[in-house]
């Protein structure tokens, strides 16, 4: 198989029509690990608006059960990506994503944010450390995707295209982020967690190289002092120096879904796509498994 096997194929496909299988192909056959990495830092930029991180910390979910709020967030968005937006699978997942967000009284403005995130930062992630960037037909079919999955969000005013995406995510930004002591413990919990994932001696290590990752805006939200330059330097260059080695493998012959990362680690047993997440109990409050209440407005991931 050449290395290009995929685009080639990506290529007959319409990103008008045929985006969720272009989507697909992208996120478990090109682009499975990057599509992980940037998707989780695209949630955890929400994390820098006040009023997001500073519910997310009130609930509890994202500091005392942060594997769990990460397992559950990828594995419900990963049943669409799999399955396809009019699978049973892909319906139980949005309608378990809708039943948690309902709860709460979150504008429209901000859920639109949320979803632009999903489309600008894999993109900008993929020019920065990909082992080739995002085609044409690639970036479209993402647009129409998360277009797509919010219209089944029932959001208005959604963005038509990657440039207007762009644009409404740099502007709320600029306008909303700012440090809240909140976002800034779901953050150390979101960091700790990236951590855990590794040796014990590497993890201190891998805590610092993600701080790295962090643009000057979104490192300042969370008041998080400057890198040494030369880590910085050399953390993205390792990133980018993956880029290159990745791009000389073979092209992968089977797909990779966010399930089966080492990084999902809460359901060795299993699962249902209708049991993840939390859970509304009678007194009103919501709960995820562990039993105490509180509940992620965004069903969000980490970085």
């Amino acid at each position: 198989m050449k290395r290009h096997v995929w685009l080639d194929r990506i290529h007959q496909l319409d990103p008008e029509t045929d985006f969720a299988e272009i989507y697909r192909i992208s996120s478990q056959y090109e682009f499975p690990w990057d599509t992980n990495q940037s998707l989780g830092f695209a949630l955890y930029r929400t994390y820098a608006v006040p009023s997001i991180g500073r519910l997310l910390a009130r609930t509890g979910e994202f500091t005392e059960r942060t594997q769990k709020r990460y397992d559950d967030t990828v594995l419900i968005l990963d049943a669409v990506v799999e399955h396809g937006f009019d699978s049973a699978q892909g319906r139980e997942a949005i309608r378990r994503m809708n039943q948690m967000h309902r709860r709460y009284d979150i504008s429209n403005e901000d859920y639109v944010y949320v979803l632009s995130t999903f489309v600008v930062v894999p993109k900008r992630w993929l020019d920065d450390y990909g082992w080739r960037p995002y085609s044409p037909h690639e970036l479209r079919a993402a647009v129409n995707y998360y277009r797509r999955l919010g219209s089944h969000m029932g959001l208005k005013d959604i963005p038509e295209t990657y440039e207007e995406f762009e644009r409404l995510l740099d502007d709320y930004e600029r306008a909303h982020f700012g440090f809240d002591q909140g976002g800034r413990d779901v953050s150390d919990a979101t960091l700790d967690l990236t951590a855990s994932w590794y040796p014990k001696t590497l993890g201190g290590a891998m805590r610092a190289s993600s701080v790295c990752l962090l643009d000057d805006p979104l490192r300042e939200a969370f008041g998080y002092p400057r890198p040494p330059a030369a880590l910085r330097k050399a953390v993205r260059a390792g990133m980018r120096l993956r880029g290159r080695v990745v791009r000389l493998l073979p092209p992968r012959r089977r797909p990779a879904p966010a399930r089966e990362s080492s990084q999902v680690r809460g359901y060795p047993n299993g699962y249902r796509i209708g049991e993840l997440g939390t859970f509304e109990q009678s007194s009103g409050e919501s709960s995820g498994q562990g039993g105490k209440s509180g509940s992620c407005p965004f069903t969000g991931a980490n970085a």
